[in-house]
């Protein structure tokens, strides 16, 4: 049925990329609201922030299964698995358990943290950065060795 909807998603070698992009939009999203609803003081734009920062945890969590779900399947050089494959799956897993502790904190402290705020703030930009660098990862993978497609033959070496 997918191959219907999404003709491009039959070349996947699974769902992953096709989930991968939400949480890291909705986080990127949350810092950038959030950091402007504490320099304007601006509880609406707090508000937006919170709710994106929920869907990026909810979307984190559905990626990370997703990709552990499909890391043993993919196609790739094992010297790729050893030098992307393993860094972007550390990463991102700590990406995820840090987008899902921050989400809970703002849950509870609806919709930003008062006390400590600086430290919530300063945590969300350190996973952002953090996120980067796995999503870097993932994207020499895909970008560089084809890893989750059959656009060329497999495997190819692992060479920068």
């Amino acid at each position: 049925m997918i191959e219907r909807l999404l003709p491009g998603a039959e070349h996947l070698q699974n769902i992953h990329p096709l989930v991968v992009h939400f949480p890291i939009a909705f986080t990127f999203g949350a810092a950038a609201l959030y950091l402007a609803a504490a320099a304007a003081r601006n509880d609406s734009i707090t508000w937006a922030g919170f709710w994106m920062l929920v869907l990026g945890a909810a979307g984190a969590v559905v990626s990370a299964a997703s990709g552990l779900y499909a890391g043993e399947g993919v196609m790739v050089a094992p010297s790729v698995r050893d030098a992307l494959l393993e860094n972007h799956e550390h990463l991102m897993i700590a990406v995820t358990v840090g987008v899902v502790a921050l989400a809970a904190w703002a849950f509870v402290a609806r919709p930003m943290p008062k006390r400590a705020r600086s430290v919530f703030l300063a945590g969300l930009v350190a996973l952002c950065v953090v996120m980067a660098l796995g999503a870097d990862y993932g994207g020499r993978m895909v970008y560089d060795y084809n890893a989750g497609g059959d656009a060329c033959g497999q495997p190819i070496d692992f060479s920068k």
